[in-house]
Order: C-alpha cells, then structure tokens, then sequence
C-alpha cells in the first residue's frame, strides 16, 4: 500500500484550497456590492433628477408646460412636479411633499434633496431655488431605485461567477506547477530508499520545491559516498580478518599434520596465539564501534579527578613504550582536576590514541600524555615523534579505514577503527577531538576537550 494511501492528492487539495478562498473572497465582495449598489443606484437617480430639476428651474417656460400638462393629462408618471411660486404658493402633482422645511427653504434660495410620502409611496425628492424667486421641486418613485438595483445586481453574477471560475483555473494551474516536480521528488525518493543511484531531480518550480529537489540530489551523492566507504571499508574488514585467519589455519593444519614437530611447536604456538589476538583485537573493536553507535550506549557518570587518572594511564604506558624504545613522557598539573564524567570511557580514549601513537612511533622518539585544566573543563592531548599527520590526512583521520588504506605498506597501521572510535567516545562524553601535524615532538597531535559534565557549554580558555 502506497504511504499516501487513503489521502487527497495535492493537486486536488490546492484547488479546493484556492476555490474555497476564491469563493469566500467572491461572497464577501459580492455581499459587500451588493450592499453599495443600492446606494449607488439611488445617487445615480437622486443625481439625474437634481439635474433635472436644475434644468427645470432656470427655464420657467419648459417648467410651466410640464406642470400644465401633469394637471391636465391625470395618470401615473415616474417624475412629478411642484412649483413654488415667489408668493409662497404651492402648485402641481408633488405639492404634497412640499412641508414646511421645504417651502422655506427653497424660499431663502437652498437646494433641497430629501426623501418622502407622496400618495402612500416613498418618493425621492429634489428642489431647486428659481431665477424669479421661488423654487421647483420633482419626485420620482422609489420603484426606479429598486429597478436600477435590480439591473446593477443582475450585472454583478456575471462577473463573480468568471472571477469564481479564473480562481479555480488559476488554483489548477498553481497545483500543477507545485505537485509536478513534488511527485518527481516523491518518486525519486521511493527510487533512492530501493536501493537506486544516480538518479537526480531537476530543480524547477518555486523556491522551496527547488530546495527539496537539491536536498535529494545532495542525498543520493551522500548515499553513493557513504554506501561505497561502507563497501571499502568491508573489503578492508574482509581484508583484516582473512590476513590472521589464514595464518592460523596455515599452522593449525601444519600442526596437526604434524609438519611441525619438536622445537617448532613453541615457535607456532606463538604465531598461532599472536595472530589470535590480532583477530580478537579487531573484533573488540568492531564491537566497541558498534556499541558507541547505539543509542542505549551507557555511560558511568561519577566525578572524575583526571589527574589520577593521568598517573594511572602513565604508569601503564611508560613500561609498554620501556618496551618499544620509545621515549615517554607524561605532563600533569599533579593537582586535582574535577570533572564530572565517565572515568572508565576516558581511560579507554586515551589508551586508544595511545596505542595509535606508540604504533608509528620509531624507537628513540617521544610519546606525550598530557593534561590540564580548560576552564570549566578540561584538555587532554597525546602527542608524538611518528611521522605525522598531512592536511589530506586530517580531513579523513576520524573515518573507519581511511588511513589504513592510505597507508597500508607504507607504516604501521592497525585495524582501521581506533581514531573512529576515539572521536565517537570524544562525543559520548559530551567533548570534541581534533587532529592536527606539527606536533612539537615533530608528529600528530591530538586534542580532546571534556566539558565540566556531559552536555555542558563552555568556551575553552586554551587555544590548543
């Protein structure tokens, strides 16, 4: 079943997105037109007949001949007139709009514009002062408001419903360029978690889209790096074990042959038990490796003086290093420094850039333990007289293998794994390690930095 199973698709979600917010934009303008429209309807018709009675009252014959024929021919008409005469006299069909207010004030020579009853409807109502003293006054039905609403709202549907349709033509169109390269992006990366390479996803459409589609390009090359470290790594695992494991199945079958006999069996025990240990010690590694990236991984969190614990790590090395001819070297402030930390962990980190330092060391050059306190924290450094570490090499030191392989043949190398497991044991305990050439011993130089407790912010105070 597909992960989107039982979902709307996007495009039809963005064009019920845009169509329901055209819509209501659409509702809320229309409902907003058709509030004003008849307002406007009815200035436009208050403005005609204010015209009209302008026109009325500057042309005292035209006025005349309209009031005599509204007397005359009795029946409806949309506009009725009334005259005031200079006298006060009211004549003409609207009279009856003609009250108090209205009289005296096209009397003193005012505009009128008002609404009012005539003959039981309400009648829009327009006066203008005229030239000979008086005034003229028309009325028209509020009917004509009604009908020029009515004309003014049918002309409205027509524009909503294209404006309706061109939201949802548009929200189409929008959906399209958005899910297109979203489903091109969704298809690579069903591709990619089957197991393909090298596919890429153009980046087109908005920025965003353009972003995801360069965020799975970048994936599949990490994919295709890390996938082929993994494969390089497993052919130098492969490489590892096989290299022990013929070995001693050279000389257990020898043995048991009984190829070797007499003084040669002590000789072969050695090699069988040296090689064995080889073996076991790569396996523990890969163990520990494994174990560091597992999320329950524990850590025994106590308060740690690590200067003790730099003494203890020193008496250990100092008789393994007797052994190798190599000069060692411990500096400690031989005072207490407190952390809170997993002392057994650091132990192990530091034995292992030991054990890294003393591998390429020659007899005769210096190794270095070295500690001391880093503000709230602390500064642990081993240092060496080994042939060091290029630029290139720092880049990739903490990688599984990666200096292994560089080096196979060239110096002594051991399982591939340590500096791995170094700079992940650095992490656990909430510090950083770096690696760095030029060390003053003419080597590698490595620096861990241990926070006060795991997971606490500090700045350090050494520039180491």
């Amino acid at each position: 079943m597909s992960p989107v199973d039982g979902r709307g698709s996007l495009t039809r979600s963005i064009v019920l997105l845009t169509s329901a917010v055209a819509a209501v934009a659409v509702l809320l303008t229309g409902l907003f037109a058709w509030r004003t429209i008849r307002t406007n309807a009815e200035a436009q018709e208050r403005d005609q007949l204010s015209r009209q009675a302008e026109v009325l009252a500057r042309t005292p014959p035209l006025a005349s001949w309209m009031l005599d024929r509204q007397q005359r021919i009795a029946g409806p008409e949309d506009i009725k007139l009334a005259i005031v005469r200079p006298s006060g006299e009211i004549d003409g069909p609207a009279a009856g709009v003609v009250g108090d207010a209205i009289h005296e004030a096209l009397l003193s020579g005012d505009s009128v514009s008002t609404t009012a009853r005539l003959d039981g409807d309400d009648v829009l109502v327009e006066g203008a002062p005229t030239l000979t003293g008086g005034g003229l006054v028309l009325t028209q039905p509020m009917s004509a408001v009604d009908q020029a609403t009515d004309r003014m709202r049918g002309s409205l549907v027509l524009p909503l419903i294209l404006g309706l349709t061109g939201a949802a033509l548009a929200g189409a169109l929008l959906a399209r360029r958005l899910a297109r390269p979203l489903v091109t992006a969704a298809r690579t990366a069903h591709r990619l978690s089957e197991g393909a390479r090298g596919v890429t996803v153009p980046a087109e459409g908005p920025a965003e889209v353009a972003e995801l589609a360069g965020a799975l390009n970048t994936l599949d090359t990490a994919l295709t790096h890390s996938e082929n470290r993994q494969r390089d790594f497993l052919l130098s695992v492969s490489h590892e074990i096989r290299t022990p494991l013929t070995t001693a199945r050279g000389y257990a079958e020898a043995l048991a042959d009984e190829v070797i006999t007499g003084e040669e069996v002590p000789e072969a025990g050695r090699i069988l038990r040296t090689e064995i240990e080889r073996l076991e010690h790569f396996v523990g590694d890969l163990l520990a490796l494994a174990r560091l990236e597992a999320d329950d991984f524990r850590l025994d969190i106590v308060e740690v003086d690590l200067d003790a614990l730099m003494a203890e790590t020193a008496t250990a090395w100092s008789a393994r290093c007797a052994r190798h001819e190599v000069d060692f070297r411990v500096e400690r402030p031989e005072r207490p420094v407190l952390i809170t930390t997993d002392g057994f962990r650091v132990r192990q980190l530091l034995d292992g850039l030991a054990e890294n330092a003393l591998r390429v060391t020659p007899a005769g050059s210096p190794v270095v333990l070295a500690l001391r306190a880093d503000g709230p924290g602390a500064l642990l450094e081993v240092r060496d007289g080994g042939p060091g570490l290029t630029d290139d090499d720092i880049e990739v030191a903490f990688e599984r293998g990666a200096l292994t392989d560089r080096y196979r043949g060239v110096r002594p190398v051991g399982s591939g794994l340590g500096l791995a497991i170094a700079h992940r044991l650095a992490g656990r305990l909430g510090g950083t390690i770096t690696a760095r050439g030029g060390a003053p011993e003419g080597g590698a130089w490595f620096t861990v930095r241990l926070p006060p407790y795991p997971g606490a912010p500090y700045t350090p105070l050494t520039n180491a």
